[in-house]
């Protein structure tokens, strides 16, 4: 007979083995540093317009340097989405999705279940566009003004809009689902954070 192995956790208050969330964490990280990838490509492609305006202001810039912060930007948030995804995994199979609905009119477990295959996808878009962008950047365009291509922006302007409508699916779990959200628990339930979390 054999026996399943079953890591034993010493989960706290919210849930969890430690008492802050780490997915919240990276997953900043990675809208942060996505964001700021595309935008400074966005300067970048833009450069020819906005050269009066770092000029009047006193700003050097170089449209080589508003392409490499875009570059290394978009492959730290390649790495750093490798560890949101498996954090937000591991915490999401410590929840315990409670009854009701959101404000969209889904339940808990519909909620977790769309935000973690939406958050497969969304890791393999930013590594796509990673590739894409590196191809941009050492081959195809290598040469060129602009590294970017046009439609690479777009889709970069259209990933940011997914990136909200999947970040609005997570902060409904830990707003409304009060999912691994144990400051707001505690306080509801009459209790201090301050002195349950130590």
């Amino acid at each position: 007979m054999t026996e399943q192995f079953q890591p034993e956790l010493n989960l706290g208050a919210n849930n969890l083995p430690y008492s802050v969330p780490i997915h919240l964490q990276f997953v900043h990280m990675t809208l942060g540093l996505f964001i700021i990838a595309i935008i400074f490509d966005i300067a970048g492609t833009l450069f020819p317009l906005e050269k009066p305006i770092f000029k009047f202001f006193g700003l050097t810039a170089l449209r080589s340097s508003l392409f490499t912060v875009g570059w290394y930007n978009l492959f730290a948030a390649t790495v750093i989405t490798f560890f949101t995804v498996a954090a937000g995994f591991f915490e999401l199979f410590l929840a315990t999705p409670p009854p009701g609905t959101s404000a969209w009119g889904l339940s808990a477990g519909t909620t977790m279940l769309i935000h973690g295959v939406a958050g497969v996808f969304i890791l393999t878009a930013i590594v796509g566009m990673t590739l894409w962008r590196g191809l941009q950047r050492y081959r195809w365009r290598r040469s060129a003004r602009r590294e970017v291509q046009w439609s690479y922006l777009l889709v970069g302007i259209a990933m940011l809009g997914i990136l909200f409508i999947h970040g609005t699916l997570g902060a409904q779990l830990g707003d409304e689902f009060d999912i691994h959200n144990t400051a707001a628990n505690l306080v509801r339930q009459g209790q201090n954070p301050n002195l349950v979390l130590k």
